[in-house]
This record gives structure tokens, sequence and C-alpha cells, in this order.
């Protein structure tokens, strides 16, 4: 049960994607399960505010924050997106409980700590299973609004390049034998030593649109790690959002605005 609600909040990843517990792994696919022992495993309850852009009986759809964690680490176990997902759904704004059965909210995808934008939740284990079916068959179309550096040319274009992991110094890199890993871009506007984007990762891997732009020679702004000046945040925010809802007859599609300090 433990490993279930591991799997369950996105702990368990395939290639840096969260799948669903009837994932069959392929060889050569590096499986990371976040685990820790004792009592601390426990999610913390925090009432956080949270930006709820959309919500039914199955799926919450919020916008995240840059700065914010998706969920704890063994060095952070609070003010995590999970902690406040724990108590919107099991708690009311006075602390009383909502219902005798814990919710545990369903992370079907994450964003890194200092992107911003719409994610999906699932808040019960079909609609975990039928939305991260739904991303493993590439039936959910993500965009996002990124700044770079230096000014692209093209007007459009496509980056292949497949991205692989450094086992023993844990960061992901571009490597000839990685993965195969594909993002789209598209120019906004072009400034005088700045890119304004359109980015659309066609597959999932950790780190990817950052990855891709730094190996073009346009890391994003704020991507210290992979090149990046200095800046305030990681002017990476995902937009917009597209997929099926988990019961499956229906499409959604979610559009936020840029933040505000993405703007400045």
């Amino acid at each position: 049960m433990y490993l279930h609600h591991l799997i369950s909040d996105g702990k368990c990843t395939v290639d840096g994607r969260v799948e669903s517990r009837g994932y069959h792994i392929k060889a050569g696919e590096t499986i990371e399960i976040e685990v820790e022992t004792g009592a601390e495993t426990t999610v913390l309850s925090e009432n956080i505010p949270l930006n709820i852009v959309y919500e039914d009986a199955e799926i919450l759809v919020i916008n995240k924050p840059h700065g914010m964690l998706v969920h704890p680490t063994k060095g952070v176990r609070s003010g995590t997106l999970l902690n406040a997902l724990n108590y919107y759904l099991n708690f009311t704004e006075a602390g009383e409980p909502k219902t005798e059965k814990f919710i545990r909210a369903g992370l079907v995808h994450r964003l890194d700590k200092n992107t911003s934008g719409l994610m999906v939740i699932a808040k019960n284990p079909l609609a975990h299973k039928n939305l991260s079916r739904h991303f493993q068959r590439r039936l959910v179309e993500k965009k996002y609004y990124a700044v770079v550096e230096g000014t692209i040319k093209e007007n459009c274009g496509t980056i292949d390049a497949p991205i692989g992991r450094n086992e023993e110094e844990r960061f992901w890199y571009i490597a000839v034998d990685g993965k195969p890993a594909e993002s789209r871009f598209q120019v906004i506007e072009r400034f005088a030593d700045a890119t304004f984007l359109e980015l659309e990762p066609v597959t999932g891997r950790t780190n990817q649109l950052r990855l891709h732009c730094a190996h073009i020679g346009h890391p994003i702004i704020g991507d210290d790690k992979y090149g990046g000046r200095e800046f305030e945040r990681l002017c990476l925010h995902a937009y917009k959002l597209f997929f099926w809802h988990p019961n499956g007859n229906h499409r959604l599609e979610f559009e936020t605005e840029l933040p505000e300090d993405f703007i400045k």
C-alpha cells in the first residue's frame, strides 16, 4: 500500500515521467522511486492558497506559481503543492475534515520548482489511471511561454536531441545514446538580446525544454544551471493545456495569462 501511494503521489517516475501502476516497463528505462521510511512519510496537510482554474468531481486544474515544489523531498517537507492539495481536498478553511475518507491527490505530471503554469490533478485512483494512460499515449498537449537568451533567426523549428541521465551525479543532459526527445518552438517576439517563444514538448523528458533551448545556444533566462543569465525567476510558464477528461467523453482546454513577474 505504501508503494501504491508513492506511485499515486508521483514519486515513482519512468524516465522522468509519472506513469500509472499498470505501466509495463521497457528495457533501458530508468525507474526512480523516492522512498523514505518511518512515520514522516506521511505528507503534511497545509493550508496554502491554491490558484484553482477548474474543478469537478474527478479532477483539479491549478496554476502553479514559480518557486513551489510539486511534492516533498527528503530535505523539504512542507510548502509544496502536494501539502496544499492534501489540505484543500480533505479540510475546510476552518480545519475541519470534509469527509471520513482521506483523499490523496494524484499527480499525473510535474513542473520544475521554478516553472509556473497549468497542471491537472486527479482526485481519485480511476481518474489518475486514465489520465496517466492519456499522457502515456500522448493525448495531452502542453504549450509553454519562454524568454530565451539571444535572438533566434528562424520563425519556427523543431529541436530533436536525445536526453540521458548521469546516474552517479544525478543530472540530465543531451546524450547521443539517450532517450528520444523532441520539442517545437515558434517565435512570438524578438528583442535586442532575447527572444520570446512558444514551446511545445512533443515528448516528456525531465528538463526537456530547458535542455533543448540550451542545446541550440539559447538557454532560458533565469536558468543559470544551463547557461541562462541570473534573473528573479525562470522565464518558463506552462500557459496552455489540452487533455481528455478522465471519463473520456469530452476534451478540455485551459489557458492562463503570463504571470506579472514574468512580464516584468
